[in-house]
């Protein structure tokens, strides 16, 4: 059984291995909320991961350390599993899917552990961690059902405690649930006035979907920029505790958390991968009712690959505003083009990219159209900026 005097033990075997990471205040990021962030991608390897991992493993008999470990991933998992196991002195292989991003393959192999890259998503890789197990008498680091890991991912729970005692609400990343978990067991059992919201990717709802019916589910697939978060099916223990002790839980888009990453690293400086940044993603998208609450988003990881980042950058100035695409018809006849952009220069627009073609067959002979990208403030500016177009004359398409 998952008790609190678990969760304390965890925090004391934790104590000199973690850092408490800082609760900071977010003042731009949601409208009619009091926000804070809980930094946990500025933990050590990167995210939360290792708090349960090194908990779970610093339970282990010497036996069972002699023989060694084995763990599956979507990379912050066998982080924390490989650093653990490299501070206790005990080998570690770690199962990866293949998609997994590069990054997180190579730190793992820079903690000292074997990695198994395993074709397909994370749950693929789970099977083959279990075939490992199973074969070699390896003992087998469960990255979120397990009560040991789910103890040392509520050790969160108890430093937001005491660093934000007045919180009215907490939002949480979920994936197989093993960090929402410890935080609404700790959270509902120590200050049970707190909300314990859960946040999934819209392309991997599975708790979501589950908790709503009432049973365990199973996706046929998942496909997420939130790596982290690709989970097809939660587990008994996981759906057992959250459909308990979690108030609700919400899903967002891929848009919508690559906006998320793209504000935390504008207005706040704190780089976070997809399932890092999809608490804030429900909070700057109203999917929760936290009008008028003290209210903390989990940044539960930074593990993000720089060549996922360009793109996710490039998707969130969409999502945001921050740049937009227009399409205009014009007649083919000269200074039309210094026209737009007059008008485009005087209203503040700023063109990155234009591309000029002549008309297609079907349409006028005289025609021509205009593709222009453009940097932009937000959505009034582009508002702003079509109206000024349309009402010189021009056809926007």
């Amino acid at each position: 059984m998952l008790t609190i005097d678990n969760v304390y033990r965890a925090n004391y075997a934790l104590k000199n291995v973690i850092r408490q990471t800082d609760i900071i205040r977010a003042p731009k990021l949601a409208k009619d909320t009091e926000l804070y962030l809980k930094t946990e991608n500025l933990q050590i390897t990167g995210s939360f991961k290792v708090r349960g991992a090194y908990y779970k493993m610093s339970k282990l008999s010497d036996s069972e350390k002699a023989k060694g470990v084995v763990a599956c991933s979507a990379g912050n998992h066998a982080q924390g599993v490989a650093l653990a196991a490299q501070k206790n002195g005990i080998k570690a292989t770690i199962c990866l899917p293949d998609g997994a991003p590069i990054s997180k393959i190579e730190a793992t192999k820079s903690y000292g552990a074997e990695v198994c890259l395993v074709e397909g998503v994370y749950d693929d890789a789970y099977n083959k961690a279990l075939e490992l197990r199973d074969s070699e008498g390896l003992t087998f680091i469960h990255p979120f059902n397990d009560e040991d890991v789910i103890a040392g991912q509520g050790t969160i729970a108890l430093e937001l405690i005491e660093q934000l005692p007045d919180m009215d609400a907490v939002i949480v990343p979920i994936g197989g649930g093993g960090l929402i978990s410890g935080i609404a067991y700790t959270l509902k059992t120590l200050k049970p006035n707190v909300k314990v919201y859960g946040v999934q990717s819209a392309g991997a709802p599975s708790m979501y979907k589950s908790v709503k019916d009432g049973k365990i589910e199973e996706l046929p697939s998942v496909s997420t920029i939130a790596d982290g978060i690709a989970v097809k099916k939660p587990g008994d223990l996981t759906y057992e505790i959250c459909s308990k002790y979690v108030d609700e839980i919400v899903t967002v888009t891929d848009d919508e958390i690559s906006a998320a990453i793209l504000a935390l690293m504008e207005k706040h400086k704190l780089v976070t991968e997809g399932a890092g940044a999809i608490a804030v993603a429900a909070a700057m998208f109203d999917k929760l009712d936290i009008k008028g609450k003290k209210t903390v988003c989990l940044l539960s990881g930074g593990n993000i690959d720089v060549t996922i980042l360009s793109r996710v950058i490039k998707r969130g100035l969409l999502m945001s505003g921050r740049t937009a695409q227009l399409m205009i018809e014009l007649a083919d006849k000269p200074g039309q083009l210094k026209n737009v952009s007059r008008i485009i220069a005087d209203l503040g627009g700023n063109v990155i990219s234009v591309h000029h073609e002549r008309a297609n067959e079907g349409s006028d002979v005289t025609g021509c159209y205009l593709r222009i990208m453009l940097e932009t403030r937000n959505y009034d500016h582009i508002a702003e900026i079509k109206k000024a177009l349309t009402d010189f004359g021009f056809k926007l398409l």
